[in-house]
């Protein structure tokens, strides 16, 4: 029984066919977050159906208004979502890595490599990176100790604002959060009142 025993209207294509579309889709959506990354991206605007206009530059949001249709580019928007609410940050980050791991997989099995082949590569990379990463992490069992580290804070603000804005105003900025937040923390176990 074929597909088109089941599903008349079906439409039938071969695998490189279907590897080159998925490709497309998520190298796409590469293309239209690029210019967004770092303090020099560009602005988008977006309009919305009722005429409304929106203009940014933040890959969560740009993902968020997109109407995405392809399966494959809502599956890596949906990674970058998940990437923000986790982290607070690295949505265009996530979209470009998934587009480029894409593109670069899509060139090697177009060359001859076997896809398992790929997957095997791609497994012992992130296990790689995992442990690269455990090796330089530092603990911090006590929150307290963590607060008090105003060097950390800062490098942690400017890590996150030094995509956002031009590095100038990064460092000052970075410099006033880590003090607000050094003045509203009372300890571990209550929350941090922003309202105090």
């Amino acid at each position: 029984m074929s597909i088109r025993d089941i599903n008349p209207n079906a439409e039938i294509v071969s695998k490189t066919q279907a590897r080159a579309v998925n490709v497309a889709a998520g190298v796409g959506l590469l293309n239209v977050l690029k210019s967004n990354l770092g303090p020099r991206g560009t602005l988008k605007l977006l309009v919305g159906g009722a005429g409304q206009l929106k203009l940014t530059k933040d890959g969560l949001v740009l993902l968020k208004e997109m109407q995405i249709q392809h399966p494959t580019a809502a599956l890596i928007a949906r990674t970058a979502t998940a990437q923000d609410d986790v982290t607070g940050d690295g949505t265009t980050s996530t979209v470009l890595l998934c587009g480029e791991l894409l593109r670069q997989a899509d060139r090697h099995v177009s060359e001859g490599l076997h896809p398992r082949i790929l997957v095997e590569g791609l497994e012992k990379a992130r296990d790689e990176a995992l442990k690269f990463l455990t090796e330089v992490k530092v603990s911090y069992d006590d929150p307290t100790a963590m607060i008090e580290n105003r060097d950390l804070l800062v490098s942690i603000a400017m890590t996150s604002l030094n995509t956002k804005i031009d590095a100038d105003f990064s460092l000052a900025l970075s410099e006033a959060l880590v003090s607000a937040i050094q003045c509203v923390y009372t300890g571990p176990d209550d929350p941090i009142d922003l309202h105090r």
